[in-house]
């Protein structure tokens, strides 16, 4: 893959990654208590499409940064890894929680009952992304691949994350911002990361336009 083709895949995976997880993280603040299956249902659904594209990006970004430098190879190969353990965990986070409200025969809310993905959705999933930004703000540093500011906000995201790997210590009520699943620790650092994945995106993809300007005109002289 080359890396114009690699740069442009980037910024589309990222964007549209980016575009369901931003729908998916209202849909966990609609109702007070427990929320009628069909919710639980299609914010489940949208956010493995959203983990699908996030698969497909950081494939993608690893093969960017080998095209642009293979000599930081390494940081991508460790960039798509954290990506599709992240994934990987939350999917297995999602299985759980759509198991339980099927098989329920009355609505429940599956961030309190199914006490399995406390720690997934929470410190693994917290540890995980703060690995993918590092590496991510890593590469982009290292190779200038995108504008400085997203190498910047990675590490600082990365960092973040870090900050509420401890919060499973902090008991099992999603209403408080710093528990094992408290909306902080989980709905909050998903908004964050959404936001900045789709930041990344339209970097990625403005400068995919820009560089494919610069090859139409060095054609033309």
């Amino acid at each position: 893959m080359n890396e114009t083709v690699a740069r442009r895949l980037t910024g589309r995976a990222g964007i549209a990654a980016a575009a369901a997880f931003i729908i998916e993280v209202p849909l966990y603040f609609i109702y007070s208590g427990p929320p009628p299956d069909a919710n639980v249902l299609a914010r489940l659904l949208i956010g493995i499409l959203a983990l699908a594209f996030l698969i497909v990006f950081v494939t993608v970004f690893r093969e960017w940064v080998k095209a642009a430098n293979p000599a930081y190879e390494w940081v991508g190969t460790v960039a798509f890894a954290a990506g599709l353990v992240y994934s990987t965990v939350t999917l297995v986070s999602s299985g759980l929680e759509a198991g339980a409200v099927i098989a329920t025969d009355h609505p429940v809310d599956p961030t309190i009952t199914v006490n399995g993905t406390y720690i997934l959705y929470g410190s693994i999933g917290r540890i995980m992304l703060a690995l993918l930004l590092a590496a991510i703000g890593y590469a982009i540093s290292h190779t200038h691949l995108l504008p400085r500011w997203t190498g910047h906000t990675a590490f600082t995201l990365a960092a973040v994350n870090l900050a509420f790997v401890p919060s499973l210590f902090f008991g099992n009520t999603p209403s408080h911002f710093y528990a094992a699943n408290g909306w902080g620790t989980t709905a909050l650092m998903g908004a964050l990361f959404s936001y900045w994945m789709l930041a990344l995106g339209v970097a990625a993809c403005r400068r995919s336009t820009r560089s494919a300007s610069v090859d139409a005109r060095v054609l033309e002289h």
